[in-house]
């Protein structure tokens, strides 16, 4: 079967890391049934800021509504086997381990882990409280992966791109989609 994979963007800093996993998904088509996007307000005024760009009107993958609980990655019979959260915010983080479902991102990582299909947030923020750390360990917990977004320097990156690229790759391969990219000793 191929993927069926649930993007949200939540209001954290990081718009390079969704935009370069969103331009990867485009590419990596051939492996991929279906994209669906959810993005928070906050993520729309974040990626304006930080990327000077409204490339989030133009996606090439269908986006729903933050309130939209009849997107189909709302309910297990969706089938969506994988869920990204990139960037994901310490409040998205920690209404997800506290199964408050208030939205369709919450929502639909609830699915995703009751489903025990692959959960993986892409966190930003630094440094961690007490909190922010066992909020990560419940997620962790219930089958989710925390990756934060934290580069390799391994493939001696140029540009600001090739830095989020080493972790975008990362989570494509969590993810597990076939790429090309660098591989530590090969």
């Amino acid at each position: 079967m191929k993927h069926r994979i649930v993007v949200a963007v939540t209001g954290a800093s990081g718009s390079i890391y969704a935009r370069q996993l969103l331009n990867k998904l485009a590419v990596l088509k051939e492996q991929v049934d279906q994209v669906a996007i959810v993005m928070t307000a906050n993520a729309k005024t974040v990626w304006e800021t930080e990327l000077d760009d409204r490339g989030f009107e133009q996606l090439p993958f269908p986006v729903f509504s933050q309130n939209d609980f009849h997107a189909p990655f709302a309910s297990g019979s969706g089938r969506f086997n994988t869920m990204i959260i990139c960037p994901c915010s310490m409040g998205t983080l920690g209404r997800i381990a506290g199964g408050i479902s208030n939205d369709l991102i919450t929502r639909a990582a609830d699915v995703v882990l009751k489903e025990r299909r692959k959960l993986i947030c892409v966190l930003r923020d630094t440094p961690y409280n007490l909190v922010h750390i066992r909020n990560m360990q419940t997620v962790t917990e219930a089958g989710g992966i925390i990756c934060p977004a934290t580069p390799s320097f391994y493939s001696k990156p140029v540009t600001i791109e090739d830095v989020a690229a080493t972790v975008v790759d990362r989570v494509i391969d969590l993810a597990g989609l076939e790429q090309d990219t660098f591989r530590w000793g090969e």
